[in-house]
Order: C-alpha cells, then structure tokens, then sequence
C-alpha cells in the first residue's frame, strides 16, 4: 500500500465517524481512557521491562467498534517497544453466546519505519510498519467462559497464530479470571512468540476491583500473576485505569 492509499483510508475512516455521529448521535458510543501499568505484559512477553501509560479511544455504533490503543514506556530507552494499535470490529450477540471478530493493525512508530509503509515481509525494499492481524473471541452466557483465537495475515512470514481461554469469576468485591494462552509456534519466524512449536506462554490469575475515592469518583485497579511456561518466567503486574 503507498502512501496516497493509506491517506485516502484514513480519510475514509474518519469520514464514516463523522457521517455516523452526525446521523446516529443517539446511539453512538465513545470511550476514551487511560491506564497505568508496571509492566506491558502482552502474550506472557514483557514489551520494554517498563511501567507503561496506556490511552485508548473508541467508537461504536450498533455492533460496530473501532478503535486506537497505544502503549508507551516510562523509560527512554525502552522507546522502541512503544506500540499503537487500529482495530475494527463486530460483535454479533446471540442468546446463548456473543461473537467479536476483529481485525487489528500493529503499528511500532519507534522502529524506524514510515507509517506509511505497508510493504509486506518479502518486499525487496523491506518489511513495512504494519502486521495485521484477525480474530474472533466467543463469550458464553449461561456458564464462565470466554474463547478467543488470532492470526497473522500480512507481513508475518511464519503467520503465527495464539489462543486463549479465560474463565471468570467474582470472589466477594473482586472480579476475577483464570486464562491459559498457547501458540502453536512457527519455525519461519520463532521470534514472534518465542516459539517454534506448540507451548504454552500465557497461564494467570486476574483480580480487579473498584477503589472507591469519594463517594462519586472510583478508580478500577487491577493485579495480575503471569506466568510464561515457554520462557520460564513469570510476572506480577498492577494497573489502574481513568
């Protein structure tokens, strides 16, 4: 993709969030927010070994979503890990079950590599900014569980592929998950996940609660155990979110 195709998507997408907020108002939904975590731990890998800020913003409009995320390192040298995030997606809500498929645009600004650039892996000239990949989750409602699965499509030679599976629960005040996520690996690019066959890398406990400020403003807070089998390390990670 060059350059003039890319400005004219993002013209595009901006053109259907305004037409959408102007003819929709009443049933569009904006989210915007901000966290703070000790670490970015994504996939049981540790991007930057650095408290990160993490800001989202969001538009939805009757099972359509879509969205930017980043996540920024509080250490300078770090600054490559520095990542952000497209993703577009839909959610069909079914009465035993709810479906989201995504697609999601991977974007490091740090690397050195125009964002423009959507050269594909085997390009002459070299990789571009860009990996995107697809997914879909499923959410069940008359028992605790949530599946979800994703995959490489562009500019990921080895097209690797991660799954996970959370069970929810509520212990008192807290919110919590049980998850396990596992890769079947790739041999052309290992480095992805850390993987060449298929291994676990993503097994933890999730807690999360409100903590109440004053009697109208709270702050969500959460800890989180990791453990990555794969890489025989393990994490504990706290956040908050505004």
């Amino acid at each position: 993709m060059n350059k003039s195709s890319f400005q004219k998507r993002l013209v595009l997408i901006f053109l259907a969030i305004l037409f959408t907020s102007a003819f929709a108002q009443s049933s569009v939904e904006v989210n915007a927010n901000a966290d703070f975590v000790s670490r970015y731990i994504w996939r049981g890998i540790d991007f930057g070994k650095s408290p990160a800020i993490q800001p989202s913003i969001g538009v939805a409009y009757k099972g359509f979503a879509i969205g930017a995320w980043g996540s920024y390192t509080l250490n300078e040298t770090a600054s490559g890990s520095d990542e952000i995030d497209m993703c577009i997606s839909y959610t069909a809500d079914f009465e035993p079950v709810s479906f989201t498929a995504m697609v999601t645009d991977y974007y490091f600004p740090n690397n050195g590599v125009k964002i423009g650039n959507y050269n594909n892996y085997d390009d002459e000239d070299g990789a571009g900014a860009h990996t995107l990949e697809a997914g879909i989750s499923a959410s069940f409602k008359n028992f605790p569980l949530n599946i979800s699965g994703y995959f490489n499509f562009y500019n990921d030679e080895g097209n690797n592929s991660y799954f996970q599976v959370d069970v929810p629960f509520t212990v008192k005040n807290y919110d919590m998950s049980v998850f396990v996520g596992a890769t079947p690996g790739s041999e052309d690019t290992p480095d992805y996940y850390g993987a060449e066959d298929f291994s676990v890398i993503n097994l933890g406990v999730s807690a999360s609660k409100e903590i109440k400020i004053t009697d109208s403003f709270s702050i969500p807070a959460f800890v989180s155990y990791i453990l990555n089998p794969k890489a025989e390390i393990s994490h504990v990670v706290f956040g908050i979110s505004l």
